[in-house]
């Protein structure tokens, strides 16, 4: 397996990994080391099977992506793209992201995954704190429309390449790099230069440039192997568009490492029934989801998946009663997992481990975690604390990531104390089981006691009316402050005294009393931020 030249592991007898360290080269780069050695070894090994709602369908072995990939490095290379230049990719689940990002690595050139949904002042934003100089876009959703007024606002140039299909201002990429040649000489890159920059939508500001040098795919083994439990010959879906970080996690580097290759199913508009039609179509043996996805699939119906063995879950609030419907329907437990677009997966209910409902798992063997209180004490068992990582002594934590763009001030911050701050608040039980409870900042303090957030909407999102929902903390002169739950309604379901008396009575006779909730509001529409997440700061300002 090309995964083992990089690394060792140690496992038990139930195959829990116990231990995992890499060993890489000082030049690993994952478009010569990966892509491409195994192709020389297996071309005809499967690498990616794509299909959109037109029911086109294509499927790529690893030599077809090194014969692309080298293509458009060529196109790139010969528009004057090099090592360090950072490009801006656009692709939604085009299979032509695939291609970009191995040719952006190959280049040395750093890649700037976004997704097609921003806004032109998103876009302006970018391009500005990014100083983009190429950006590679889909023609569709009028993405080039708005790159375009984007980058008259920015007052900036670069070069725009567009895919299926052509656009005003734009180069057909797609036709272009027929011409080009499939061959491409190894670019001198190191292990530590950087890679990819992800924009991170913060809950407060605007978005942080989070930046991961050569050595990211690597840590992401830890994640395809023994989270995703992505198989040698297997084919693994994760759900997500390529401009997130989860595409990362879950669409490229740890699949292709341990030998899966990679399911992209290519849609706009997200429907269950179509998403278990692939995974049967395909037969997809590992899939990996946002709760909301496995909270539509318990809603509308799970039909019959036979080759799917294994499912995950990350990056919100999962409910005990979708868990258990899900693994009732399935025999499947749903597996969480935990990390950030700054690191690669933290904690996970993990390979040999039986996964327990609403928990976070256990810490990875790939780093060491602790929780600590605001004065950067340890907590004991069972107390709320921040989640942490502390470095090796022989240097930086791989996996982590190297910088925040032109921060400085904000990168040393979160490493202050000598321990990286995720911001993010848990706890950890008796059995060494770790919980989650939202962001550091989230916790509720009311009348003495600490409540997380995501421990009351798990109760909440049992109630058949509420489809959605966020609790947060309200001014309240008899506890400093009230539980508030700000919920979105069923259809079929209308706003009214007694559907909120009934609400509350059936969470509080499932809640402690110091978690009861004392007020509801019923909304149309949550503050979210571009990536879908809850804004709570605003919730909180609006009391």
């Amino acid at each position: 397996m090309i995964y083992q030249k990089f690394c060792t592991e140690i496992t038990d007898e139930c195959g829990s990994l116990e231990k995992f360290t890499l060993s890489y080269p000082e030049n690993f780069n994952f478009g010569y080391d990966v892509v491409d050695a195994i192709a020389e070894e297996t071309p005809d090994k499967k690498a990616l099977v794509w299909c959109n709602t037109e029911n086109e369908e294509h499927i790529f072995t690893f030599s077809d992506i090194r014969k692309y990939s080298n293509q458009m490095a060529n196109v790139f290379q010969k528009a004057g793209i090099t090592k360090g230049d950072r490009v801006m990719l656009v692709l939604k689940r085009h299979y032509e992201y695939w291609f970009a990002a191995v040719a952006l690595h190959k280049l040395g050139a750093v890649m700037i995954p976004a997704t097609h949904m921003l806004t032109v002042s998103d876009f302006v934003y970018r391009i500005k704190a990014a100083k983009v100089k190429a950006i590679v876009a889909t023609s569709q959703n009028e993405v080039p429309a708005k790159i375009r007024s984007a980058m008259e606002q920015a007052e900036m140039t670069a070069k725009l390449w567009c895919v299926q299909g052509s656009a005003e201002g734009f180069e057909n990429l797609t036709e272009v790099m027929k011409e080009a040649s499939g061959e491409f000489d190894r670019v001198k890159t190191l292990a530590t230069d950087d890679m990819v920059l992800y924009f991170t939508s913060g809950t407060t500001g605007y978005p942080k440039g989070v930046i991961h040098d050569h050595t990211y795919p690597l840590a992401h083994i830890v994640t395809a192997k023994y989270w995703q439990q992505a198989e040698d010959g297997g084919l693994h879906f994760t759900v997500a568009e390529t401009g997130w970080a989860k595409a990362s996690w879950g669409k490229i580097y740890g699949q292709w490492l341990v030998g899966s290759a990679v399911m992209v199913y290519d849609f706009d508009n997200f429907d269950p029934k179509k998403l278990t039609t692939i995974i049967n179509r395909y037969g997809v043996t590992s899939f990996c989801a946002p709760p909301t996805v496995y909270r539509y699939l318990v809603r509308k119906g799970i039909p019959d998946m036979p080759t799917l063995r294994h499912a995950t879950t990350a990056g919100e609030m999962l409910a005990p009663e979708v868990f258990r419907k899900f693994t009732q329907r399935t025999g499947l437990p749903l597996c969480e997992g935990y990390g950030q677009t700054e690191t690669t997966l933290l904690l996970a209910n993990f390979k040999g481990k039986k996964p327990v409902e609403g928990s976070m798992g256990t810490v990875s063997p790939f780093y060491q975690i602790e929780l600590r209180s605001k004065n950067g004490e340890p907590t004991p068992v069972g107390e709320i604390g921040e989640v942490v990582i502390v470095p090796p002594e022989n240097g930086r934590q791989v996996g982590v990531f190297c910088g925040y763009l032109d921060n400085e001030e904000q990168y040393e911050h979160v490493w202050r104390g000598g321990v990286y701050h995720t911001g993010d608040a848990a706890y950890m039980d008796e059995n060494g089981l770790y919980w989650f409870h939202g962001r550091f900042d989230d916790i509720i303090k009311t009348g003495g006691f600490r409540v997380g957030p995501y421990e009351v909407e798990n109760v909440l999102m049992e109630h058949p009316a509420v489809v959605e929902c966020s609790v947060i903390g309200v001014a309240d002169v008899l506890r400093g402050q009230a539980i508030k739950a700000i919920i979105i309604l069923g259809s079929g379901y209308t706003p009214s005294k007694e559907l909120e008396l009934e609400i509350k009575e059936f969470c509080n006779s499932k809640l402690a009393e110091y978690k009861w909730i004392r007020l509801v509001e019923f909304v149309e529409e949550m503050p979210k931020t571009i990536s879908g997440k809850i804004r709570k700061n605003v919730q909180r300002r609006q009391g």
